[in-house]
């Protein structure tokens, strides 16, 4: 990328200045690019600027989920950030821990790790820092590191990080067109009926009420089947074991919805134990005595091709000590033979 944002300029006369896209850059969105390259500057303006127009590609306008390509000429708007938000800026840089997980997988053009349960994908919303501003900090000589996809923070399990801009475009249109198989383990309650095998309904966002003058928080339900904004939405449910008061179900999702295994096993009355947005409130804290402190829900398998050999690559990630001990303590006990 030639002429990168950071340039020295007089701080009086802030001045537009004109970037060509490299390979580094090329297929990301706009929106992920100027959060990239923008240092410190505040998510909401860096869309403010997308929306007015100020930011141009190649001379005009453009949406946040352009799609640059090598090349491109990106307009970047004059920018001064306050020196109270350089302050905090580098405040929050400094104390992004460095913090390495357990690696199931790495070559040259991508990384899957055992994200644990309780740690954001990535900061925002509240939380300073997630995953990947963690993994950056412990490899500051990675070129690149950057989301696959995501896992809600409560739930454990596979992570992609890809190293390399062409595996990013490859292993995210693989999750866009559907060619990824993502299973995983859930652990729902009461008696999962086994012939209940495929739920085939559409979701649709809605918020919570919030306080005044703020945004509610983002949930998701089922949609009525006339439902304009409604999503499609598949989730295929094979039951792996059951036990007096739950069923551990593994459960492939064919398409990517936020909340989508939540929401498909709470409508068939099934709820997934310890789950703090769609579950059974009043079990959840009885489980947490039981030693269940979290959603039981964790990414287990993930096939992918891969983005450079094209060969099929399979990563599994076993259940953690927390879920597997409360797996156990649910089983009856073996006695002994007479």
């Amino acid at each position: 990328m030639k002429n990168i944002i950071g340039a020295a300029q007089a701080p009086s006369a802030p001045a537009a200045q004109l970037v060509e896209i490299g390979p580094d850059a090329e297929g990301q969105r706009l929106d992920n690019y100027l959060l990239r390259v923008l240092k410190g500057v505040p998510k909401t303006h860096v869309y403010r600027i997308i929306r007015s127009g100020e930011v141009r590609v190649n001379k005009g306008r453009a949406d946040a989920a352009t799609r640059l390509a090598l090349g491109d000429s990106v307009r970047l708007p004059p920018l001064r950030l306050s020196e109270r938000a350089e302050e905090k800026a580098e405040a929050m840089a400094r104390s992004t821990p460095a913090r390495s997980f357990p690696v199931l997988y790495e070559d040259e053009a991508f990384l899957a790790i055992d994200k644990p349960a309780g740690v954001a994908v990535h900061g925002g919303s509240g939380v300073d820092f997630g995953v990947i501003e963690q993994l950056r900090m412990a490899r500051p000589g990675a070129p690149m590191l950057e989301l696959v996809h995501r896992l809600d923070r409560e739930t454990s399990g596979v992570l992609l990080v890809a190293k390399k801009r062409s595996a990013l475009r490859h292993l995210q249109d693989q999750f866009r067109e559907r060619e990824t198989g993502k299973t995983y383990l859930a652990l729902a309650l009461g008696q999962w009926p086994a012939k209940c095998k495929v739920l085939d309904k559409p979701l649709v966002r809605y918020l919570l009420p919030g306080k005044p003058g703020t945004e509610g928080e983002r949930r998701m339900r089922i949609a009525a089947a006339d439902d304009p904004q409604g999503m499609r939405s598949i989730t295929l449910v094979r039951v792996a074991e059951t036990f007096a008061d739950y069923s551990l179900l593994e459960v492939t999702i064919k398409t990517g919805r936020t909340h989508q295994i939540r929401v498909h096993l709470a409508s068939e009355g099934h709820a997934i134990a310890g789950d703090d947005k769609y579950g059974d409130f009043a079990l959840n804290k009885a489980l947490v005595r039981q030693g269940l402190s979290r959603m039981f829900l964790h990414a287990w398998r993930l096939r992918l091709t891969h983005p450079a050999s094209g060969e099929t690559v399979q990563l599994e990630a076993a259940l953690p000590p927390d879920l597997a001990g409360f797996l156990a303590a649910c089983r009856p006990a073996v006695t002994g033979q007479g």
